[in-house]
């Protein structure tokens, strides 16, 4: 007879025929039957976006728990952005991997986010648009037209088909984060309960919020200051508190604790230089050059050439005034931007090609408007600059084949040999200098692989 706590015994409690019959039954089984009856469609479709596997799918959801209560909707929007932000990024990754199952499942979590984000922005809206409908329409067909490609891919074994639909996936991957970000764009330049931009500003100079907050605060004002957009000369309150934002996204590119948290931070800044050339001069006071150059020998903040790329765009634009070149030269700047003319990707997809390609042409922008500085100039002949450029321009396996970043580097070159010609060969510069510069472009991108 077994004892139990307070001294009862387990035969004197009346026990029916039916629950032993049940206690005898498998507890997994018995669950799984009645499971039958209790679920629902929309807790299945977030289940099937959770895989077992310890991966960073649950990240975003810690995220989100751990965010702002319901009388913080625009924080809630925020955050929001940046889990889909990160999803899309981690889709992106597992494509390039070719693991389709997993591709499917986090494309099934998109879509759940993207239904939440919906209502998320209604609940900071005053009142919905035309346009806003439209946006929704488009990233929710967007969202179930990745669920179904990616679902067909499971079956597809044939691998020129798979190449095909990996590639309109990719796509439909591109047009997403563009439809997420006009979404975020509306809810903060147009319909936003307060001033969007204030807001913004606020949480980016509030230190009480945590790092993860500011970067989704960055992340928003990349998106609302991206220069292919054609409303953010309207932006007057951005203008109006420019300072303390610049101030605040400087400040989270020198004690950021991840590359994805700087490279936010860089995107914004970059883009904050093409709306006002104020905002230079803000970061020359601030010691942006410093911050920047000493992060890029931080490889947990600065190991991918897209983080690379924003640097590159902000000293390209900062070049343009006097005192940046001081500045560069006494960070060992030119050393730096030197490197950058040797990016090379290191997976070869589409995207980091470009990125890469971005920044050699950069640099090679940026080379060329220090080099008015003779002391710069005499400082990227010393390294070598002048051969790099000169492979460069002649190797179009060097440049990918870019046009870009051949006019790019043919100016830097010219603006070097006018500095210090002894450091060119006659036929680099009979070839590279002395002609028109649609000449020698023309000479250098029918060239072929000769050069040695």
């Amino acid at each position: 007879m077994m004892a139990l706590p307070g001294g009862r015994h387990l035969d004197c409690i009346p026990l029916q025929g039916q629950r032993l019959h049940l206690m005898q039954v498998d507890s997994v089984q018995r669950w799984m039957e009645d499971l039958k009856l209790m679920t629902e469609c929309e807790c299945m479709c977030v289940l099937q976006a959770k895989p077992i596997s310890l991966e960073e799918d649950a990240q975003g959801d810690l995220i989100l728990a751990g965010g702002p209560g319901p009388g913080d909707p625009l924080q809630l929007l925020l955050k929001r952005g940046w889990v889909i932000s990160t999803e899309l990024r981690r889709i992106g990754q597992k494509l390039a991997q070719d693991r389709w199952a997993r591709v499917h499942s986090m494309s099934v979590r998109l879509t759940c986010h993207a239904r939440s984000m919906v209502s998320e922005y209604s609940a900071v809206s005053r009142s919905s648009s035309q346009e806003m409908g439209q946006i929704e329409k488009l990233l929710m067909e967007k969202c179930s037209e990745l669920s179904a490609v990616t679902e067909r891919c499971l079956q597809v074994e044939n691998e020129h088909v798979l190449k095909s639909m990996k590639a309109c996936v990719s796509e439909t991957l591109s047009m997403l984060g563009q439809h997420f970000g006009q979404l975020l764009e509306l809810a903060l330049t147009r319909e936003v309960q307060v001033d969007g931009v204030l807001c913004l500003a606020d949480i980016l100079t509030d230190d009480s919020h945590s790092e993860a907050t500011r970067a989704e605060a960055a992340a928003v004002v990349a998106q609302v200051t991206s220069p292919h957009l054609p409303f953010t000369q309207h932006l007057s309150s951005f203008l109006e508190s420019m300072e303390e934002i610049v101030t605040a996204l400087v400040k989270l590119c020198q004690e950021a604790s991840s590359g994805e948290v700087f490279l936010l931070a860089s995107a914004a800044l970059a883009n904050i230089t093409f709306l006002d050339t104020m905002a230079c001069e803000m970061l020359l006071q601030l010691n942006a050059i410093r911050v920047l150059l000493e992060a890029c020998s931080d490889k947990q903040r600065v190991d991918t050439p897209y983080t690379r790329d924003q640097i590159v765009t902000i000293l390209a634009n900062m070049s343009v005034l006097e005192q940046c070149a001081s500045d560069i030269i006494q960070e060992n700047g030119v050393q730096l931007i030197m490197g950058m003319l040797s990016e090379k990707p290191r997976s070869g997809t589409p995207a980091e090609v470009a990125a890469c390609e971005r920044v050699q042409q950069k640099a090679a922008v940026t080379l060329a408007r220090l080099s008015r500085d003779p002391e710069v100039a005499r400082e990227a002949v010393r390294l070598s600059c002048m051969s790099r450029l000169i492979e460069l321009c002649r190797s179009p396996s060097e440049r990918n084949s870019s046009d870009a970043v051949l006019v790019a580097c043919l100016a830097a070159l010219r603006r070097l040999a006018g500095v210090c010609p002894e450091g060119l060969q006659d036929s680099d510069f009979q070839q590279l200098v002395q002609p028109r510069l649609v000449d020698s472009f023309l000479l250098c991108s029918n060239m072929e692989e000769s050069f040695v």
